[in-house]
């Protein structure tokens, strides 16, 4: 169970109230209720900031060299990333399953399926698939702060599908990614996270938006078009968290490909002259008052034009959920420095915020998919495994009674007052010796703040395609690092 670090204010007024009793407290709660009821009233007012119509005006005219060279090797990097971790993904059971389901539903267009060599399907079910194995083992591209938004699943899903459909290079690819990156990173800012306070998965909702932006800026469309693409991308916009409360984990995958589907048909439809509200954004009803209990329609346009949210990508280093990157690199550097393994722990205490405390506090997950979702097991997980290695995770590892034990033993704490954006991690190991060890981690190698290197990128890509031929996959990197002067893009694939 997570345990707070301190009693804070909510806390001590919750205790007055059982010590004196509900009644007197009943008059302020009715004050609270009015003014709250006052404060939805005006939060539900329509504006007049044109939000949703802006970042489609910004989208449509976006050029390639008007952008920092720097946001453009980020966009890259993610790109190449995104490429290895479907194709790393595409073998396993769940991954199976969509890619059979795209086969069998999209068959005869010209979009390839990454890792299912000869395999030709309309754009649609291209985006399914690949945003699905994206996502198929806790290993794609987020944002930091956190966006609730995963970058190369929602967006080279989308953008690579219709470009191989329409034999587009891989500049307009390129600067199409982009335009849904600054977008999408943006709409998932404007959330703070809350959508999933709601219940609702965060990328399931920011996908198709993310998507829709990009495909429409792949496709040319103006900006009512792109706006028209938005206003449907958000009735596509959907995930619920059940997943992490239940054993229906799978699910978690499709709600990436399903982002990233969705991208293609509101984008598809929308050149069609298809509308959709062009407040979709911003509205009384639209996507941030219906979806989230907080929200920031500033963060929407921004710095738009100004500076680049795509510089805010990161890239993972270990197969398991974001939350976890901290705790296992802050256990790595311990084991490191002291000189200990699995066997000489009694205790690991992990602090961070609610959301890391509760929602992956899971100490004995049932299968894999909870595992990587589980910061006790992945922390565990470290002391005896590689965890930059996909394979570390697998049924065995699930079941490893050293790996299961040393979980139970991990206690989750909140640290008060942290954001739930704010993923930064402290760690205290007690080793049987009577050593008590410590790290606190803010930024892992991968992060803005840490980006990985050219050599440490090709490591990883490598890492993830080591299943294929070694020198197409080499040459397959270095293709990706210059996809900007590709005249297509039929080549990705293995």
């Amino acid at each position: 169970m997570a345990k707070t670090r301190k009693s804070g204010r909510r806390t001590f007024l919750k205790q007055m109230a059982s010590v004196a009793g509900a009644a007197p407290l009943a008059p302020m709660l009715m004050v609270k209720s009015a003014a709250a009821a006052a404060a939805d009233e005006e939060k539900h007012a329509p504006t007049n900031g044109h939000e949703t119509m802006r970042l489609a005006e910004y989208a449509a005219a976006l050029q390639l060299d008007k952008i920092p060279p720097e946001a453009v090797q980020r966009a890259k990097d993610c790109i190449a990333d995104t490429v290895a971790v479907i194709l790393s993904g595409a073998d396993l059971p769940w991954s199976k399953m969509i890619v059979a389901y795209a086969q069998k539903n999209g068959a005869g267009g010209k979009s390839r399926i990454l890792g299912s060599p000869g395999v030709l399907v309309h754009a649609p079910s291209a985006a399914l698939a690949h945003g699905a194995l994206t996502h198929a083992f806790e290993q794609d591209s987020l944002t930091k702060p956190d966006s609730g938004a995963h970058p190369g699943a929602a967006l080279l899903s989308s953008t690579l599908a219709v470009a191989q459909e329409r034999g587009l290079s891989g500049r307009a690819l390129l600067t199409a990614f982009i335009a849904g990156s600054e977008a999408m990173i943006r709409i998932g800012f404007a959330t703070k996270h809350t959508n999933e306070a709601r219940g609702f998965h965060a990328p399931g909702t920011t996908s198709p938006f993310g998507g829709a932006v990009a495909v429409a800026r792949l496709l040319d469309l103006d900006a009512v078009k792109t706006a028209n693409a938005m206003g449907i991308a958000g009735s596509c916009s959907a995930g619920l968290l059940e997943f992490a409360h239940s054993d229906g984990a799978m699910v978690k995958r499709l709600h990436l490909g399903r982002g990233a589907e969705s991208g293609v048909l509101a984008a598809s439809l929308a050149a069609e002259g298809y509308t959709g509200p062009t407040t979709v954004l911003e509205g009384g009803n639209g996507f941030l008052r219906v979806f989230c209990t907080d929200y920031d329609l500033g963060e929407l346009t921004k710095g738009l034009g100004e500076s680049y949210v795509t510089m805010t990508i990161m890239l993972k280093r270990f197969a398991c959920h974001i939350t976890a990157h901290n705790p296992v690199e802050a256990i790595l550097d311990l084991s490191a420095m002291y000189g200990f393994g699995g066997n000489d722990v009694v205790a690991i205490d992990i602090a961070g915020n609610e959301r890391m405390a509760k929602v992956n506090n899971i100490p004995a997950p049932k299968d894999v998919l909870m595992a990587q979702y589980s910061i006790p097991f992945s922390v565990a997980l470290a002391l005896y495994r590689d965890p930059r290695d996909p394979d570390s995770f697998d049924d065995s590892a699930v079941h490893d009674p050293a790996i299961r034990k040393l979980a139970s033993l991990v206690t989750m704490t909140v640290l008060e007052g942290q954001d739930r954006r704010n993923l930064a991690t402290e760690v205290t190991v007690t080793l049987r010796d009577g050593r008590v060890v410590f790290r606190r981690v803010n930024d892992f190698k991968g992060t803005p703040q840490r980006p990985l290197d050219r050599d440490e990128l090709r490591d990883k890509f490598l890492v993830l395609t080591k299943k294929h031929d070694y020198a197409k996959m080499k040459k397959l990197f270095d293709r990706l690092q210059n996809i900007e002067n590709e005249k297509d893009v039929d080549w990705i694939g293995a």
